[in-house]
């Protein structure tokens, strides 16, 4: 959990990313997703945490911007807290982002570079949350949806000039970028080298101390790592489903509703008198006897159509009365009056002439009451047990609404009541590795992550199916776990950070004595421990480059080969410092440049980086031109709460 967060937020990728991926109420409003927009921070709005030239950065919209980038790392980690989010540096990384975007509004308003009032009303037309049922900007929806999230126009126009303003700014530096071919060249060169090296690995346990700690040394060690141990909020759901089978069984239908259905379907079985036909029409009789006269020489009809520029179309099954609405009844009576396989004798109707080859027949005969009752005894049965079933649903839902608890449901329903284990957010029973959550809850689980304890609600598990009603009994809050619950796992790691310490120190050393003169398995022999032996690498960046695109692991020292110099010796951690590596890198052959749209390939790549350094680079220029300073009593407050080691205001 800890590494998820880190490449979070280290995965800023110039100043033209971090403005696109700010969290801006614009934008929160465009995704359809304005929830949580509110002052609900208990962070006065004055209580600025940056003052950017004339512009403060405050702390509601630091407070909104952090629970915006949770709410994105839990996309893909739905058991991210914002406890681990602050302590990642979550906080400083979206404060960051905000001052740059309030830098480039003021430098733009310093230098008359401004959003018109027009341009805003039509970026605000555009956004999907203020448009009605027609896909227009609708006036009412607008100010609904504004006074829902607590939101007034001003700061919404601000918070859009904002963003129009940095793009304005930002789109000369990272547009249109071009490396120069012989940059490119070298460039593409890169693409198809190979890299010969060796790999050391030293093992953290392996200079783990053997002693355990004392007393004194693991509270210690426990204060200074507490965001190591912190757990992932659990809560236990109390749920009773229910389908079809909940439902008491329908009277059986009596001879007048099964009468009244047959009665109002008897089109359904009457006699039925069907072709289904492939159809040319041209626009004389001459024509039409002239395709007849090919087809009845050997030539398929469409064949013929062909040659004269004309499509023969294959048209579904026609009763009798379809054809004569459709074409006309001179051409209905002699489509029906043709043998299968055949052509009909041609007709006139209003298109033109119709030359019909009919391709099948389908015939039912005409079916009585008597024939039909039981598939209609069937049908009715079926769709009262499906009301039933919905209207069931309905009553549990009324009774919820009207204050009834779940067992109070349950009893009044015949349901029988379950109960889970504690549960994380990604359906996992807590510390029982690969127990999950029951199938009929993974459809309500992020439901059940939002909700307060003990106020019930009824959701399909299986839409048409099955129902689930459920509650949660108990929320059991992310926190780190108390030292005397998991001793064990705080000696395991205090081990495993000690020894993570002397086996840096002993890579590092290695590192020396290469760079002085002696060979890799000379410096690993002189580190005194059993260790794994010298590993030799060669890999070709193709290879390297197709291992990631598939999503294969590439191993950290082998990936670390291609960003170092030839005879260069590097060390590296990787498992969260569990192992250190001592890479070395011996040999680069150089690949082969044999196409152009390679080396179009580079420049285009190169570019777009550029680009991105150029929009960077402008970003800190600006900074630095209208001057900024941060506030660390707000921003420490804002880290506090968020974090929930304060009470909120």
């Amino acid at each position: 959990m800890l590494s998820f967060f880190r490449n979070f937020f280290k995965s800023k990728i110039g100043a033209a990313i971090a403005l696109a991926a700010l969290v801006l109420i614009a934008i929160a409003f465009a995704s359809g997703d304005i929830a949580g927009l509110r002052n609900s921070s208990g962070l006065s709005d004055g209580n600025a945490v940056a003052t950017v030239g004339s512009e403060d950065v405050d702390a509601q919209q630091l407070t909104q911007g952090a629970t915006r980038a949770l709410e994105r790392v839990k996309q893909q980690q739905p058991t991210a807290t914002m406890k681990l989010l602050v302590a990642q540096g979550g906080v400083e990384q979206v404060l960051s982002d905000l001052i740059d975007r309030t830098a480039f509004f003021v430098f733009g308003k310093d230098h008359k570079i401004l959003a018109s009032d027009r341009l805003i009303d039509s970026e605000i037309t555009q956004i999907p949350a203020f448009q009605g049922v027609d896909g227009k900007f609708d006036q009412n929806t607008f100010r609904q949806a504004l006074a829902q999230q607590g939101i007034s126009e001003k700061a919404l126009r601000e918070d859009i000039a904002h963003n129009l303003t940095a793009q304005v700014l930002m789109s000369p530096a990272t547009t249109g970028t071009v490396m120069p071919d012989y940059a490119a060249r070298q460039y593409a060169a890169l693409l198809t080298e190979t890299r010969t090296g060796a790999v050391a690995a030293l093992p953290s346990l392996a200079f783990a101390p053997e002693k355990d700690p004392t007393d004194q040394q693991l509270a210690a060690f426990y204060k200074d790592h507490t965001d190591a141990f912190i757990r992932p909020e659990r809560r236990v759901i109390r749920y009773a489903s229910f389908d079809k089978t909940s439902v008491k069984a329908p009277a059986v239908p009596t001879d007048a509703e099964i009468a009244a259905r047959y009665d109002a379907n008897k089109a359904i079985y009457a006699a039925q008198d069907r072709r289904k036909i492939t159809q040319l029409i041209v626009p004389t009789e001459a024509a039409a006897k002239a395709v007849v006269a090919e087809v009845e020489g050997g030539k398929p009809l469409e064949a013929a159509a062909g040659e004269k520029g004309l499509t023969a179309a294959n048209l579904a099954y026609f009763s009798k009365e379809d054809l004569s609405s459709q074409f006309s009844p001179e051409v209905s009576a002699s489509v029906f009056a043709a043998p299968v396989g055949k052509l009909a004798t041609p007709q006139k109707s209003a298109l033109g002439w119709h030359v019909i080859r009919v391709d099948e027949e389908e015939k039912k005969p005409a079916r009585t009451l008597a024939d039909v009752k039981a598939e209609l005894t069937q049908q009715i049965v079926e769709e009262k047990t499906r009301k039933g079933f919905t209207d069931m649903a309905a009553n549990i839902e009324d009774q919820i609404d009207n204050g009834a608890s779940l067992p109070e449901v349950a009893k009044a329903f015949g349901l029988e009541i379950k109960t889970t284990a504690p549960l994380t957010a990604d359906g996992q029973i807590y510390m029982k590795p690969g127990e999950i959550v029951p199938g009929d809850l993974k459809p309500v689980l992020p439901t059940a992550f939002t909700m307060d304890q003990e106020e019930p609600q009824v959701a399909p598990a299986v839409p048409g199916q099955t129902f689930v009603v459920f509650d949660v009994t108990d929320i059991m809050q992310s926190a780190p776990a108390p030292l005397a619950e998991i001793k064990n796992d705080v000696k395991e790691a205090w081990k495993i950070d000690t020894g993570s310490k002397a086996a840096r120190a002993a890579a590092v050393k290695m590192q020396g004595e290469i760079r002085k003169g002696k060979t890799i398995e000379q410096a690993l022999a002189a580190a005194g421990k059993p260790l794994p032996p010298v590993q030799d690498v060669s890999m070709s960046r193709p290879t390297l480059a197709a291992a990631l695109q598939s999503g294969k692991q590439v191993p950290p020292p082998v990936s670390l080969l291609f960003h170092m110099a030839t005879g260069t010796v590097k060390v590296q951690s990787a498992m969260q410092d569990r192992v250190w590596f001592v890479v070395q890198l011996k040999t680069i052959e150089p690949g082969k440049v044999d196409s152009d749209e390679m080396i179009r390939g580079a420049r285009r790549e190169l570019g777009q980086q550029l680009g991105q350094a150029y929009g960077d680079a402008l970003a800190k220029a600006i900074r630095k031109d209208v001057g900024v300073t941060e506030h660390p009593n707000a921003i420490k407050a804002v880290r506090d709460q968020l974090a929930g080691t304060v009470p909120a205001n």
